[in-house]
């Protein structure tokens, strides 16, 4: 089959077309095997193109961790079976190949009206928002939630789903007005810059501030997020695509009766068993019916994964990216 193999820690453009044996089952399981369609490309794969990320792959490996496609074969007992039209969790490396190989409980039906290049957009960022909002973010209806970095794939993840779990407003934190475009399109209720935006937030919410801060790009916005929580808000700590790691004075959080919130989807998930599934019954409805609109990504081929892989690094990307795999 093609897969795409990052041979080396250089970075996404390291990223090459190959021909590999596909994937088998471990001895003594029965797993869903799918032919891909699409797979999603995700800021983990850049930072794991330099050894970046806290799990390491082992050289060669194959980047990507969600796919959409068709069911090949399944297992008797499985919720699923040969002819689905599937989304599915490779959960770090595996997806940008003809060919994956999974448990059933990482793989999902996808909704008729979800096209597979939309499908394989899905599960990272929405599972992960889902999470941040739903379970780690305690999200009320009525509340207001700003999300920074609204432009790229958790961003706009938030704009489409904050609204379906009781948000009454979305600010999208955006750095260009190219950007403010994107977020508009994806439900954004306002839209601020990122310079001077806890005072363009005050403006907006008449010297109010915010209930739930979605937070991905981490650096030194930290602080000032912070400061545009009313008492009782939560900052929700997601991920560092801006580079640097903050650090807050515990003062600040006693002082406004704030919290940060740590969100770490995966390890939630593997520490919950049964989580995920939870978390596809209350998001396929929503997508299957429209209540959610799905992600309209930006598309690829496999042979130009590295420039998919390096528009995240290079913070260019919009929206969702995925490959597109046959």
């Amino acid at each position: 089959m093609r897969a795409i193999h990052i041979p080396r820690l250089d970075g996404p453009h390291a990223a090459e077309l190959v021909e590999v044996d596909e994937p088998t089952a471990p001895d003594g399981q029965d797993w869903v095997v799918i032919d891909v369609h699409a797979a999603g490309v995700a800021f983990p794969d850049a930072l794991q193109s330099r050894g970046l990320y806290q799990h390491k792959a082992e050289l060669p490996y194959i980047p990507g961790a969600e796919v959409a496609g068709v069911v090949r074969s399944a297992p008797a007992d499985a919720h699923v079976q040969a002819g689905d039209r599937v989304a599915a969790l490779t959960m770090l490396t595996g997806a940008m190949a003809e060919v994956v190989a999974l448990p059933a409980d990482r793989v999902f039906k996808l909704p008729d009206n979800v096209s597979f290049e939309a499908g394989a957009g899905i599960l990272f960022n929405d599972l992960t928002v889902h999470c941040a909002l739903r379970t780690r973010g305690r999200l009320a209806s009525g509340e207001t939630v700003l999300v920074h970095g609204a432009a790229g794939g958790i961003g706009t993840s938030t704009l489409r789903l904050a609204p379906a779990f009781g948000a009454r407003r979305t600010i999208a934190v955006v750095s260009s007005e190219a950007k403010a475009d994107v977020a508009r399109d994806a439900g954004a209720t306002h839209v601020v810059l990122a310079d001077g935006f806890k005072d363009a937030v005050r403006e907006l919410m008449d010297g109010r501030g915010v209930d739930v801060v979605v937070d991905p790009v981490g650096g030194d916005r930290f602080t000032d997020s912070l400061r545009t929580l009313n008492p009782g808000g939560r900052l929700l700590v997601v991920g560092f695509t801006g580079g640097d790691i903050p650090t807050v004075k515990v003062n600040r959080l006693l002082l406004n009766n704030v919290d940060a919130v740590g969100v770490g989807w995966g390890a939630w998930a593997g520490t919950h068993p049964g989580y995920l599934a939870e978390q596809w019954a209350e998001l396929e409805p929503l997508l299957a019916s429209g209540a959610v609109s799905a992600p309209e990504p930006v598309v690829y081929p496999l042979e130009r994964a590295a420039d998919a892989i390096a528009s995240l690094e290079e913070r260019t990307a919009t929206g969702k990216v995925v490959v597109t795999v046959r």
